[in-house]
């Protein structure tokens, strides 16, 4: 290895720093696994205590005539006090049978189910919420509102489970476990509900631990009276993230938000990347919105919260700015490559074989936190980071198998050669994501979805986030339409 002068250690230095800074999200990953059982001593269960309040259960509904019917009944069928439950159902000028529905709930349920009709619909779902919310809140009988959306099916005990927590005053607002629960489902479902298990049951109890939460899930979030009237009483409307949004502000406020992660609520997820793409999108631009909002919260510590604490600010930065370190940390790479091909290779194999750490660890832990979505979808956890990554991470690990298997293949490698393969490697996280848009052209083509769900094991899930992340920072620069799109549900859930 050639002697460097100064200069050329120092870029060195600020170059290798570059691909460890890319290489973040990876290590956050593991950081957090690693924090995960924490929460069996540090969580909120000891304050935690039989409690049932009035709730009024609000749900918006837009067209939901094929989902709505079977989400109203398996609430009145759950473990609470029946007199201590009513149903709002908030319909947004639906224009399908979501009325008849509800009517005859209704009849088949009198005093426990409402319908709030509005006239001008279209306007969101915080708009929605807020019409319920002005109604219940005016009552007097409301102790705590559930939020949920019309598609889930909570599982029997889900809501004494989520309710026990606001037996402590300082706790604002629970959400529960959303899993995926559809009975007919195929490879894209599949993989989202690992990545539900990566970001809820793991995320969301480091979440605990650290006592900032990011999120309560839009499907399912139990609030207290107090922490809505601390709030204004009010959905905030100015972004397309209410709910991280409504999040944020009650902590803001002083209360406590609580993932509880084994209060199971079933919803039926998108089938189609391209139905996958327009959730997610409007999930990360109002992200980008509420980077922008909080900007002064960032990794300033409080002491009325710890949203500024240095550990959450990083889990969330390393989310919102994946494509960008996965830049930075292909950039670095090829720079090192240029200056000194030896460097560059000892930094690949580290970053990788890391990442084959990190990655074999987390994904045992992952699949034994849901044993149910463990069995179904043990093949997308084994492919979730993508074939191409598994490959990158093997040749890390065993570099000579990879240039005997060539040189088997009649491709020995030459100097010229290892440096086509080299950059190929460095490469492969752009690569991936490109690999993911095309994946999105093609599957509505005749016998496109097929080659869609090949692309996409080939290029990673993990992927498919990246790239959609990168549309919303394209669509907040050019000011896009942000008007909120409702998925569309059908009803495959299993109860």
């Amino acid at each position: 290895m050639p002697v460097l002068n100064p200069a050329e250690t120092a870029l060195v230095v600020v170059l290798i720093l570059c691909v460890l800074v890319g290489t973040l999200p990876v290590i956050n990953t593991g950081l957090q696994f690693l924090l995960l059982p924490v929460h069996a001593f540090r969580n909120h269960y000891g304050k935690a205590a039989p409690h049932h309040p009035r709730i009024a259960v609000l749900i918006p509904a837009w067209n939901e005539a094929l989902v709505l019917g079977p989400a109203i009944e398996r609430l009145l069928q759950l473990e609470y006090p029946a007199d201590r439950l009513r149903v709002f159902v908030i319909d947004d000028a639906s224009t399908d049978d979501t009325p008849a529905v509800v009517a005859a709930k209704i009849e088949a349920h009198p005093g426990r189910v409402v319908h709030l009709r509005r006239e001008q619909g279209g306007q969101g779902k915080a708009h929605t919420l807020n019409h319920g919310l002005d109604v219940v809140l005016a009552d007097e009988w409301t102790e705590a509102v559930l939020i949920m959306d019309a598609d889930v099916i909570f599982a029997r005990d889900s809501l004494r489970k989520l309710s026990r927590h606001l037996a402590d005053e300082k706790v604002g607002a629970v959400t529960a476990y959303i899993a995926e629960g559809s009975r007919d489902r195929n490879y894209l479902t599949r993989f989202i509900a690992i990545e539900y298990v990566i970001g809820q049951l793991s995320a969301r109890r480091t979440q605990n631990v650290g006592g900032a939460v990011a999120c309560l899930a839009g499907g399912a979030q139990l609030h207290s009276r107090a922490n809505l009237e601390a709030i204004g009483g009010r959905i905030p409307t100015g972004t397309l993230a209410e709910d991280t949004m409504t999040t944020f502000e009650g902590q803001l406020k002083g209360r406590s938000m609580i993932f509880e992660p084994h209060a199971v609520v079933l919803a039926e997820e998108p089938r189609t990347i391209d139905s996958l793409w327009k959730q997610r999108l409007r999930w990360a631009r109002g992200n980008v919105q509420l980077t922008s909002i909080y900007k002064r919260l960032w990794f300033r510590p409080s002491d009325q919260h710890n949203l500024g604490s240095f550990a959450f600010g990083l889990a969330w930065f390393t989310i919102l700015l994946l494509p960008a370190f996965m830049l930075l940390a292909a950039a670095g790479m090829l720079a090192l490559l240029l200056l000194h091909s030896d460097i560059a290779e000892f930094v690949f194999r580290f970053m990788w074989i890391s990442a084959a750490c990190i990655y074999l660890f987390s994904m045992l832990f992952a699949v034994q936190l849901d044993p149910r979505i463990g069995r179904q979808s043990w093949r997308e956890a084994l492919m979730f980071p993508g074939i191409g990554a598994l490959l990158l991470m093997a040749i890390a690990l065993f570099p000579r198998l990879f240039e005997d298997g060539l040189a088997a293949l009649g491709l020995p490698l030459d100097d010229e050669t290892r440096i086509l393969w080299a950059i190929g490697f460095y490469l492969w996280g752009p690569i991936s994501m490109l690999g993911i848009w095309l994946a999105r052209a093609v599957e509505k083509l005749p016998g496109g979805r097929f080659f869609a769900g090949l692309l996409l094991y080939v290029c990673g899930y993990g992927s498919l986030l990246c790239a959609i992340t990168v549309d919303s920072y394209i669509k907040e620069w050019r000011r896009a339409d942000a008007a909120w799109i409702k998925t569309e549900k059908v009803g495959r859930v299993e109860s």
